[in-house]
């Protein structure tokens, strides 16, 4: 089973201890959590161990399997398990600031920011007419930006920066300072990388 390592960890912690920590719901009969990602509502079943997208989900298909992705599964579990009941800090930091980050967002592990500027980078209003999809905030930063949650304690703030004939455009992804806190780097990672391919497909749905 993939991420079976992550499972065990997971049925070891106290349900409404892990709900309480990672701002989701807990319920007893048959144990589960329920908690969103990105613009969807997922359903952690403990006893079956599945993560399944909840009925009227936003990416649910009605003719498809509704079980989550191998990384929306991972994204989730890991998060359940690591973390943390702490405010937002409400104070910006690029990955390479956050805790190991200059050692790890660099390379194969460098955010994926090019998708944004081929999508966005000509028109960053673009990024506007998927807000209330995703039940993110308006940013005052760069020619367009947005706060969206990934997870219940782990915002994103996307900038994007219009091209012009002089300068190519350019996008930034920045996070809380308390990101490195609730998920590990790695998952940070998966989590941003489902995010920027979230807001890519919305973009093309809307024209």
């Amino acid at each position: 089973m993939a991420n079976e390592g992550l499972w065990r960890q997971l049925l070891e912690l106290d349900g409404q201890k892990t709900a309480q920590r990672a701002k989701c719901r807990y319920l007893p009969s048959p144990e589960r959590y329920v908690i969103p990602l990105l613009n969807s509502e997922y359903i952690v079943n403990l006893s079956e161990k599945k993560v399944l997208l909840a009925e009227g989900s936003a990416v649910r298909h009605p003719c498809r399997d509704s079980d989550a992705g191998f990384t929306e599964e991972l994204c989730i579990l890991t998060y359940l398990i690591n973390s943390q009941d702490l405010p937002v800090a409400n104070k910006l930091s690029a990955a390479e600031a956050l805790p190991e980050g200059q050692f790890f967002f660099r390379g194969p592990h460098k955010l994926s920011t090019e998708k944004l500027e081929e999508v966005f980078g000509q028109c960053p209003e673009r990024l506007y007419e998927v807000t209330d999809e995703f039940g993110a905030k308006r940013r005052e930063f760069g020619d367009a930006s947005i706060e969206l949650y990934v997870l219940p304690r782990v915002p994103l703030t996307i900038v994007i920066w219009r091209g012009d004939e002089e300068f190519g455009s350019r996008a930034s992804i920045l996070f809380d300072e308390t990101a490195a806190a609730q998920l590990p780097l790695d998952a940070l990672l998966a989590a941003v990388n489902l995010a920027i391919k979230a807001l890519v497909k919305a973009a093309a749905k809307s024209g």
